[in-house]
């Protein structure tokens, strides 16, 4: 019975979190309440509240539960001994890339994230995760790139810190400019090619063909 009431649980929190992915699309982050969201779910107002403190809370959960796998892939691309840690790099943000461009609920959460939140008083918990999620990809970049130099016998003329949030930029302006007009170009050829002539541009991989 136990395990039975844990797993409605589980499947309430889903539904939820289901609900506030569409809702969140529809009306803007700052617009939605909690009730919309526990209506939308078919769920009362006191359980979205047993599974979420407030709605930060709620719009946090629905990003790990939908971008952490491509997190933990950008965080173990290009680390695994004898592998080439640019050519991992490369397949992480790829993967991610096609996930964005093919698969619906993270396309849309992505888009909730980029276009449909704002950081007012009571998302500032939003705006942390974003900044500490962001950190982090930038360092594991870095960390392959750094790796990826070493391995070639290679420097840079400026920081690699400062190369790996210019290859980070790049790809979150082409997703945001993707969600906004998905119909003007092809999201996965144009984030390879644009990211392969960037790492041309520092020496790290050969000249792009004319």
């Amino acid at each position: 019975m136990a395990r039975r009431t844990k797993e409605e649980a589980l499947a309430t929190r889903h539904q939820l979190l289901d609900a506030a992915e569409c809702v969140f699309a529809e009306k803007g982050v700052s617009r939605t309440s909690l009730n919309d969201i526990a209506l939308a779910a078919g769920a009362s107002r006191g359980a979205i509240y047993w599974h979420f403190k407030n709605k930060a809370d709620l719009f946090n959960a629905m990003m790990e539960r939908t971008t952490l796998p491509m997190e933990q892939a950008l965080h173990q691309g290009g680390h695994e001994p004898g592998q080439d840690p640019l050519a991992g790099l490369l397949r992480s943000m790829a993967d991610a890339m096609h996930r964005i461009a093919t698969d619906e609920r993270t396309r849309r959460v992505f888009e909730v994230a980029t276009l449909k939140v704002e950081y007012v008083d009571e998302l500032m918990a939003v705006r942390a995760r974003h900044r500490r999620v962001q950190a982090g990809n930038v360092l594991q970049v870095e960390r392959s790139l750094q790796q990826a130099l070493a391995q070639r016998g290679l420097s840079l003329p400026l920081p690699v810190s400062t190369v790996a949030q210019g290859l980070y930029a790049l790809l979150v302006g082409l997703i945001r400019s993707w969600l906004l007009a998905p119909e003007t170009f092809e999201l996965e050829a144009t984030a390879e090619a644009s990211v392969r002539a960037y790492l041309s541009g520092w020496g790290l991989l050969a000249p792009l063909a004319g």
